[in-house]
């Protein structure tokens, strides 16, 4: 559980230029609703829907409040494997991940890692295809999730 704080505190506590990494979609529906469409998407897509974390639960579970938040981690191991074969670090962020909280505002929002920041960070070369695709399907999935 400890972790699990940890990764809150984290994410909550970045400056604002850590977004610049980010694609984030407001969502119409609320965070249930926007997780289980994506979710729905990805499986439908044929990805494999690894885990949902609902950091809510996680939070209640210790006695602390949490706006809705879930993170749901998915991914395709053909597309993952092409990229670590590119750069093996790229690994430490793959599966993909999709944040879908409530902001203080109580507007919903769906975030994911935009790839060409992946790219950049991991120094991928050589998986530019690779990296086209995975930033059409994110756009395509975000985009029918919070619709």
């Amino acid at each position: 559980m400890k972790p699990i704080i940890s990764l809150l505190i984290i994410l909550f506590t970045m400056p604002s230029y850590a977004h610049d990494h980010l694609t984030i979609v407001a969502s119409a529906h609320s965070v249930k609703d926007t997780a289980d469409k994506f979710a729905q998407l990805v499986e439908a897509k044929g990805l494999t829907l690894f885990a949902r974390i609902d950091h809510t639960a996680n939070a209640k579970g210790v006695g602390l409040e949490l706006a809705p938040t879930e993170l749901v981690l998915f991914g395709n191991p053909n597309v993952g494997t092409k990229l670590m074969q590119c750069a093996p670090t790229v690994a430490i962020d793959l599966p993909q991940k999709a944040l879908v909280w409530e902001d203080a505002d109580g507007q919903v929002k769906l975030a994911y890692n935009t790839p060409a920041h992946l790219k950049d960070v991991h120094s991928i070369e050589g998986c530019d295809p690779v990296i086209e695709k995975i930033t059409t399907l994110l756009a395509g999935l975000a985009a029918a999730a919070t619709e």
